[in-house]
């Protein structure tokens, strides 16, 4: 799977604007220029993890969202990604991790009660 740095770049704007920070706020904060940060946000330039970390912990958002949309307060938020890694597996394979999923889950519900 390719990133779309433009897209993590609109994300990581979305954001800061959130946050009500401008560029040279959250460029400051992290130690990077404002033209650097500028060029992730258009998708020219590529972040680091260490700064893309930086970022995530100022910003209040996961890595996950940044990189790939998915919000880990969502419930279903690995439902794709699953679904993918799934298709990739043989036939038993799936069936060994649908009966390590349905274990767990059973635990889960037996947990509750």
């Amino acid at each position: 799977m390719a990133l779309d740095y433009t897209v993590i770049g609109q994300r990581i704007k979305q954001a800061r604007l959130a946050k009500n920070l401008t560029q040279e706020d959250l460029a400051e904060k992290i130690d990077i220029s404002v033209a650097f940060l500028s060029r992730v946000e258009r998708g020219n330039s590529h972040i680091n993890l260490k700064r893309l970390n930086q970022l995530c912990r100022l910003l209040d958002v996961s890595e996950g969202y940044i990189l790939n949309g998915a919000s880990s307060n969502s419930e279903n938020y690995l439902v794709k990604e699953f679904s993918e890694l799934l298709k990739s597996c043989s036939p038993e394979n799936q069936r060994l991790i649908y009966n390590i999923a349905k274990v767990i889950a059973d635990s889960e519900k037996e947990e509750e009660i």
